[in-house]
């Protein structure tokens, strides 16, 4: 069995890595803080130069090499951001590297991982399939395989950035960290509680991948299917990650699909940062339960920022879907002339902007003579397409607003 990383490993690796990765910014937000009750800190380490945490784990295991070992070359499994770190600090030091990733990642995330000049398979749908290919051709080629979070050194890499949340917050009593594997958390748990034996730790998955959570509390949870945090959507948690988190964490808390992509959305409408579903996640449970944090001082990582710019515009539109700013209106009324001019005249009077119109006159349960014509419309605030749905409907027009949940 591995032996988990001391403070001491952390604070070597901090040592070792210096200058090779960024120290990022550690910043209150003050609205993020309004919104919760609590004072909210946020690392902002979608900074990296590969937009994700993953380089100091990275980068600290690949200076460890032997010089036989980066002759052979490196191997990684992932779905992304591990990958990249690897490909990246590879490239730096001159270690060939192959990376394996599930055939569904994000397209973004696969071309940085090529342009940082590693080989790149795709395998599989999860990461679970990648990491089993990844292991075979380690073997049949002699690579060294690089864990993305089951490796005391990538803990210990990963742990580097809690010396840095402690030392520009010192009075933060509460973490909130994503957890995929496990080893960002172990790492931060391993280097606070080091700092601080009273720091109460949180650890955060997506509610479809609880994989973490049942291995620390015993409990049998259904697992799998499409997640916007993929970062963290791992079926089967580290031997080593799962050890220490039982003995260290707190708690480990489940956020919705609804949650994340709200607090996707949050950190780029307030804190005009990207990033992506699995670095929201700690966001996304203070949203979804801020009883628990009020009068704290909570720290969370934004631990990448590698969001498809596709996704990332649905997530947007969805938020303002769901603020109330965007709706589809579906209006019934007589298929004849003029009666598309009454119905958008009561836009006009509200004040609301018209996207996209559409009839439909062969898919409805109306009668022959009637139409449905669905109506996409903008609006400054909610109120303002809320009065237009009340005008429509003081006008004698059934109206149906479609809905997101």
């Amino acid at each position: 069995m591995l032996q988990p990383p001391t403070i001491d490993d952390i604070r070597a690796a901090a040592k070792r890595i210096e200058g090779a990765v960024v120290r990022t910014p550690m910043l209150k937000s003050r609205t993020l803080s309004e919104l919760i009750g609590a004072e909210v800190w946020l690392k902002f380490e979608n900074l990296q130069f590969t937009s994700a945490y993953k380089e100091r784990g990275a980068l600290n295991k690949l200076l460890q090499l032997s010089d036989d070992e980066r002759a052979r070359g490196v191997i990684a499994a992932s779905a992304g951001n591990h990958s990249q770190a690897v490909a990246y600090h590879a490239k730096r030091l001159g270690i060939p590297a192959t990376i394996v990733m599930p055939a569904p990642t994000p397209t973004v995330k696969v071309t940085q991982t090529e342009g940082h000049g590693a080989k790149v398979i795709l395998h599989g749908d999860m990461f679970d399939d990648a990491y089993a290919k990844a292991r075979e051709l380690s073997l049949e080629n002699g690579y060294v395989f690089v864990h993305p979070f089951d490796d005391p050194q990538i803990i210990a890499g990963a742990g580097t950035v809690a010396l840095e949340m402690l030392e520009d917050a010192p009075e933060l009593d509460t973490l909130v960290v994503p957890i995929g594997g496990g080893g960002l958390m172990s790492g931060v748990s391993i280097a606070s509680r080091s700092i601080n034996p009273d720091i109460e730790l949180i650890g955060v998955e997506a509610e479809l991948y609880p994989s973490m959570k049942c291995a620390i509390q015993g409990c049998n949870m259904p697992l799998g299917g499409d997640t916007l945090a993929e970062g963290i959507a791992v079926k089967q948690p580290g031997e080593l990650t799962s050890s220490i988190l039982k003995d260290y964490v707190n708690d480990v808390v489940l956020v919705s699909e609804r949650d994340i992509e709200s607090a996707v959305a949050m950190l780029v409408r307030i804190e005009k940062s990207v990033v992506e579903g699995a670095g929201a996640a700690g966001l996304a449970a203070m949203l979804s339960d801020p009883a628990r944090y009020k009068g704290k001082k909570v720290g969370t990582l934004l631990c990448g920022g590698n969001i498809d710019t596709h996704l990332l515009a649905n997530v947007l539109v969805r938020d303002l879907v769901r603020q109330g700013r965007i709706a589809r209106l579906r209006v019934a009324a007589q298929d004849q002339p003029g009666a598309l001019a009454k119905i958008t005249a009561k836009f006009f009077e509200g004040g609301v902007n018209i996207i996209e119109i559409r009839h439909s006159r062969i898919f409805t349960a109306l009668p022959a003579k009637d139409t449905v014509i669905e109506v996409e419309c903008e609006a400054r605030d909610s109120a303002a397409i809320d009065q237009v749905e009340a005008m429509l409907k003081a006008a004698g027009f059934h109206v149906d607003r479609a809905s997101l949940d």
